[in-house]
């Protein structure tokens, strides 16, 4: 068959579902990934980008539904699973992770274990970044990008992903900037004020905390912004010259109330700063840092090192069971929250320290002694060679994964194993109910032959 090029209209029919959510056609072998389909659809599709091995396209008509589609509670790009029941979304999680590891990762010897469904399938996130944009009419709307597009705005009337009393600041917010007649920031010229909003929630302390994020602005009216809001607990603004829309960098101010909120986790308490890393699923986070516990089988002999630490909730959590914890982080300001967050917990066998993994885990092995544990959480690129390199040098007895994107756990187990380790016990985690996204704890044990 002919490639098919961009701006081409298919007829096709949905078999199976992609890691990143798409839905995957074949025409003659060649594949087609669609965006919005269901396994089961028959669908009209255009084309968007068209390579030698694949095509990807985005669903514009459904023909003939899958028997599996359900309908969409609403209308939210944050959610694109919310058609697919939530049963057939946890085996398709679990079956994703066992093909990541199988196909990347080249790796069978393993115990695959249950996919831990999520607590709450919606209303789960302590923390949602939105953005501004105007409607055709020239209205500011606040919502999340439309799939593909950096340039429209989905307007939310109820997201269905943030607690009802999260969904009241955020149209307090949104009100008191339409009273104003303030302007969203447009990329493309450079004018306009308003960039993104960021609510963030405690879900077991009850605090909340709004962040107004804008362009420079010398006549800001912080003092009408506060006077808007109710029953919030930190409010803080953030401006920024950059062109890029982003939520970090710029120059925070408090504008009212405390700068860091705090929430409880596994029972321990955590303030968070505004632009500090904290699992977005308070609940599922809990199962999740309780899951790598119970792999880490410590008995409070072992000397820990938790790389990428953050604000230090993993290593505290391990701490009292560990006869000593070091957590290591580049941000700075994150180590900072680690160490107030020991002392808040009086927890006094915790160490952190501000470095690069890459560079500074050689030296933390020769001042603190070789651990007998490792935990590791990176972003979603995952470890790179060196970092992996700098693992098998410390050589501890065991290794404590947890990923949040299966394609980059798998190599680097893999790399792992080839080193002397064995991949014993993987469970990947529902912490994001109606999407794609699939976090997994994985423990891998150094062979009694390597030294």
């Amino acid at each position: 068959m002919d490639r098919p090029r961009p701006g081409d209209e298919l007829e096709l029919t949905i078999d199976s579902l992609a890691f990143g959510g798409a839905g995957v056609a074949r025409i003659d072998g060649y594949v087609v990934f669609v965006r919005d389909g269901v396994p089961g659809d028959r669908l009209k599709a255009v084309v968007a980008k068209s390579k030698r091995a694949y095509a990807e396209a985005a669903a514009v008509e459904i023909m003939q539904p899958s028997p599996e589609r359900i309908e969409a509670r609403a209308e939210h790009p944050g959610a694109p699973w919310q058609v697919i029941p939530y049963m057939l979304q946890l085996q398709t999680k679990q079956a994703q992770v066992q093909e990541a590891l199988a196909r990347i990762g080249h790796l069978e010897d393993y115990v695959l274990e249950p996919i831990m469904p999520a607590r709450e399938q919606w209303r789960y996130r302590n923390k949602l970044e939105y953005s501004f944009g105007s409607d055709p009419d020239g209205r500011l709307v606040c919502g999340f990008h439309a799939p593909g597009r950096w340039d429209e705005i989905v307007e939310l009337d109820d997201c269905l992903l943030a607690s009802e009393r999260a969904n009241g600041a955020r149209e307090q917010v949104v009100r008191w900037c339409r009273d104003r007649g303030l302007t969203a920031y447009d990329r493309r010229s450079g004018q306009g004020l308003l960039r993104n909003l960021v609510v963030r929630e405690g879900r077991r302390s009850g605090q909340l905390q709004v962040r107004l994020v804008t362009s420079e602005a010398a006549d800001f009216d912080a003092a009408g912004l506060v006077g808007a809001l109710q029953d919030i607990d930190s409010v803080l603004w953030t401006h920024m010259a950059e062109l890029a829309e982003v939520t970090h960098g710029g120059q925070t101010e408090l504008l009212a109330g405390a700068e860091r909120i705090e929430e409880e986790l596994g029972g321990l308490r955590f303030r968070i700063g505004p632009q500090s890393f904290f699992q977005t699923n308070t609940e599922m986070a809990e199962q999740l840092y309780g899951l790598a516990i119970d792999y880490a089988e410590l008995s409070g002999f072992e000397r820990v090192y938790d790389l990428f630490c953050g604000i230090g909730t993993i290593a505290l959590l391990m701490a009292p069971r560990a006869a000593a914890v070091h957590g290591l982080e580049l941000v700075e300001e994150a180590v900072a929250d680690a160490i107030a967050n020991a002392r808040l917990n009086e927890i006094d066998n915790a160490r952190f320290f501000a470095g690069d993994v890459r560079l500074a885990l050689r030296e933390l092995a020769a001042t603190a002694g070789r651990p007998d544990l490792i935990v590791v959480d990176p972003p979603r690129a995952g470890l790179s060679q060196k970092i992996v390199r700098r693992l098998i040098e410390a050589a501890p007895a065991r290794i404590v994964y947890v990923s949040c994107n299966p394609t980059t756990l798998a190599p680097n187990a893999a790399q792992l194993v080839q080193a002397g380790y064995a991949l014993r016990r993987v469970r990947p985690v529902d912490m994001f109910p109606q999407t794609p996204h699939i976090e997994c704890v994985a423990v891998l044990e150094r062979s009694a032959r390597v030294s």
